[in-house]
């Protein structure tokens, strides 16, 4: 796959190979980022695109911990994993996959919280199993998604107590 731009001005997210990467500044500290992306009582305030509401079945964030993240209502797709590396504020290594039957090979991701003082840097990269998985998933429309709820963790972050 060559390479593809497609981010948005707040948003940079590329595509190349069987990587997708994504990485936006959050006008909040890298703790509290941190606490709105691991914690589950705030994840469905922010999953996926605008109007969708996520429901978390499982947030065990430790090495060796599962994860699950299901849609409220008819549309979307639930996700799952185990988390692989765990170092709070600075770094979350996990698997993610749709949670079908039968699983399907997971994408590998790494998030990085990069402090810019009192601002944070998300490095979102999630290498596919392939470039013809991470190619269908875009095709899913994705994108979008990744976009919005990038824009809807921003709003959200103002909001809570740090």
């Amino acid at each position: 796959m060559t390479r593809q731009d497609l981010g948005d001005e707040s948003t940079t997210v590329t595509a190349e190979d069987d990587v997708l990467l994504m990485e936006r500044v959050f006008d909040a500290p890298r703790e509290l980022v941190w606490t709105a992306m691991t914690g589950a009582e705030h994840i469905p305030h922010w999953y996926g695109p605008h109007g969708n509401r996520a429901r978390v079945t499982e947030m065990d964030v430790r090495p060796g911990g599962r994860w699950r993240i299901a849609p409220e209502g008819p549309e979307g797709m639930a996700f799952t994993g185990e988390f692989m590396e765990v170092v709070p504020p600075e770094r979350l290594v996990r698997t993610s996959r749709p949670d079908v039957d039968p699983p399907g090979p997971a994408a590998v991701e790494t998030l990085t919280f990069e402090d810019l003082g009192g601002r944070t840097r998300l490095r979102w990269e999630a290498r596919f199993p392939s470039a013809e998985i991470l190619g269908f998933a875009l095709g899913t429309g994705m994108t979008k998604g990744v976009l919005e709820q990038f824009d809807r963790l921003a709003t959200l972050l103002p909001t809570l107590p740090s």
